[in-house]
């Protein structure tokens, strides 16, 4: 069994919100954002663990390995939507970052009752989509004591996969399975006990550090701009082509031409187009850096990126 909520910090009563009830809109909204101004430095004193962990899942990416999500209620659902974002963005197989919360996917919209409370669930879990010492896993729990992120993060050792715990409170029970934990401590929530707000914001912005970290990290970026994406709709099309155009000064019917021949490949029509080089050589160099965009590039490296490239 789990320990007692009562010492949570996160559990507490907020003495900032225990008249809130008696405020109007402008008054709540107050409250709440002068609480969740403190959200951003508890992630900044996380900084060092943060960047630690991101290199640990850049170098599992570069080995083949997966990143893995698990967590139950809001903690589930925000693993689960940073996973499903990577593939639109950086251009990655959905296998490469999962994202797993208790019950399924039908607890991403109602409650699964009692899911949360199952270690051997999560290790069934993990188990199913073959967890392996390649891979790195991300225990979610803003209270430190969610059963079925205790579980899966024991399943992690075992199997040798890296074991990230993400709490909001201090020495918790995750900090006994994991190999390293990120702890961002926002306090006492608004409404006690409901961590979707100041600990579900926090927990957002480390996962958006781990994931945009480590993809930066194996090249999926040129300056600030995405150059793996996949231009799956109109608007990712167009991003493709002023991206292209951006980097390599052509106009962007010439931009449309070279994407097109690379098959769609942003970094290759921009290689090809630099270097003066057949997609199938740009493809070459490519590999040879690793994927870096900048390192393919060389000597006919451009600027840094950055420039407007439209919504």
């Amino acid at each position: 069994m789990s320990a007692p909520l009562g010492h949570l910090t996160t559990e507490a009563v907020n003495p900032a919100s225990a008249r809130i009830d008696e405020l109007d809109a402008a008054g709540i909204v107050a409250v709440m954002n002068a609480e969740d101004a403190g959200v951003a430095a508890a992630v900044a004193r996380e900084s060092e663990a943060i960047a630690r962990a991101i290199e640990i899942v850049a170098d599992r990416f570069r080995s083949g390995g997966r990143l893995v999500y698990i967590g139950a209620g809001t903690s589930g659902r925000l693993g689960v939507l940073d996973a499903s974002e990577c593939p639109p963005t950086f251009g990655t197989p959905p296998e490469m970052v999962v994202g797993l919360i208790a019950g399924g996917m039908q607890a991403l919209t109602r409650a699964i009752e009692g899911a949360e409370d199952s270690r051997e669930l999560a290790a069934a879990d993990l188990a199913a989509i073959g967890l392996s010492s390649r891979d790195v896993l991300v225990g979610i729990a803003t209270s430190g004591r969610t059963p079925y992120v205790l579980g899966g993060l024991a399943h992690a050792r075992e199997v040798g996969a890296f074991a990230i715990g993400l709490a909001c409170n201090d020495n918790s029970e995750l900090e006994r399975v994991a190999e390293m934990m990120i702890v961002p401590k926002v306090g006492p929530e608004i409404v006690a006990g409901s961590t979707r707000l100041k600990a579900g914001t926090a927990t957002k912005m480390v996962l958006n550090m781990l994931t945009t970290g480590a993809m930066i990290r194996i090249g999926k970026t040129y300056g600030n701009l995405m150059v793996d994406l996949r231009a799956t709709n109109v608007k990712l099309v167009a991003r493709t082509r002023r991206i292209v155009a951006a980097l390599t000064g052509a106009a962007e019917d010439e931009a449309e031409r070279l994407v097109a021949a690379a098959d769609g490949e942003l970094k290759t029509a921009v290689v090809a187009k630099a270097r003066g080089v057949s997609p199938a050589e740009a493809r070459r160099l490519l590999a040879e850096a690793g994927g870096h965009l900048r390192r393919a590039l060389g000597d006919a490296a451009i600027g840094d990126g950055g420039g407007h490239v439209g919504r």
